[in-house]
């Protein structure tokens, strides 16, 4: 990891960076790719694979249920703004 290739880094992720940052920058991915080639010299050939950390997982969640929901005054009561019978939101797209 080099100066230059920190800073087109940089101008990819459209961040701005510091000298300093940058120098930063280079020293801890320097590190982190030093340690990606650390594992590189593992031998794995007698590990066996993973999907899954804990063995014998499955589906842990539960079954749907249909059950009744809030009263349509209760949720409104509990909502900062309403209108007509629904929740007010702050306007996100703006129409031309």
């Amino acid at each position: 990891m080099d100066k230059d290739t920190i800073h087109e880094l940089s101008k990819l992720c459209r961040i701005r960076c510091t000298e300093a940052e940058e120098m930063a920058f280079e020293k801890e991915f320097s590190a982190i790719l030093d340690y990606f080639t650390q594992l590189q010299e593992l031998d794995t050939d007698t590990i066996e694979q993973l999907d899954h950390v804990i063995k014998d997982v499955h589906n842990v969640f539960r079954n749907d249920e249909i059950k009744p929901g809030l009263e349509r005054k209760t949720f409104l009561d509990n909502a900062p703004s309403q209108i007509g019978g629904m929740i007010r939101v702050p306007l996100v797209i703006k129409q031309n």
